[in-house]
């Protein structure tokens, strides 16, 4: 049976890293999968059921988690550092980077009336998305050894994440909207 008190990075035989492996983390979800499955229970006791559906959940949270940049650095803040991160009640403390953010959004307010405005949005995405992917490798190298300063870093690195992934997530919805707009 699956040991529930392992951390998400020993679950599933990893180290523990903020750069992961996606195809040994995805290998290695199927495999934890198939060992709780509903199935092979069928004629367990009861007790073992209820433990066997506690490890798929385990396992679906763990590789939710480590799959997903930003919930893999919050998880791995806590995992470092002892505290929770608090996403609704951090912010930035970045003042260039909340104008730039400020000017983003505008910039995005103004792509409809854009002559070609499936092009800008896709441009406004890839500069989005290079800029989160900028963020997240910086991360890679801070959580090797980190200490206490890196660690606020890290904090503010995630910040900006979730900054920019809400944005992304606005754009995409500006996408489809304007392409539900052209058909």
């Amino acid at each position: 049976m699956l040991d529930l008190s392992k951390n998400y990075f020993e679950l599933f035989g990893l180290p523990v890293s903020y750069d992961i492996e996606t195809t040994a983390l995805r290998e290695r979800y199927r495999e934890l999968q198939r060992s709780v499955h509903p199935d092979r229970y069928v004629n367990a006791s009861g007790q073992e059921q209820r433990l066997a559906m506690q490890g798929s959940t385990l396992i679906n949270e763990a590789f939710e988690t480590l799959r997903d940049p930003l919930a893999r650095a919050q998880y791995m803040l806590r995992f470092h550092g002892g505290e929770g991160f608090e996403s609704d009640n951090e912010t930035t403390k970045d003042t260039a980077f909340l104008m730039e953010q400020l000017e983003l959004r505008e910039a995005l307010s103004e792509i409809r009336h854009q002559a070609d405005p499936l092009g800008a949005i896709a441009d406004f995405l890839d500069n989005v998305t290079r800029k989160l992917n900028q963020v997240i490798s910086s991360m890679t190298t801070d959580f090797e050894n980190p200490s206490a300063e890196q660690l606020e870093q890290i904090r503010e690195r995630v910040r900006k994440m979730q900054f920019l992934r809400k944005l992304h997530q606005e754009a995409e919805a500006v996408e489809a909207q304007l392409e539900e707009e052209l058909l």
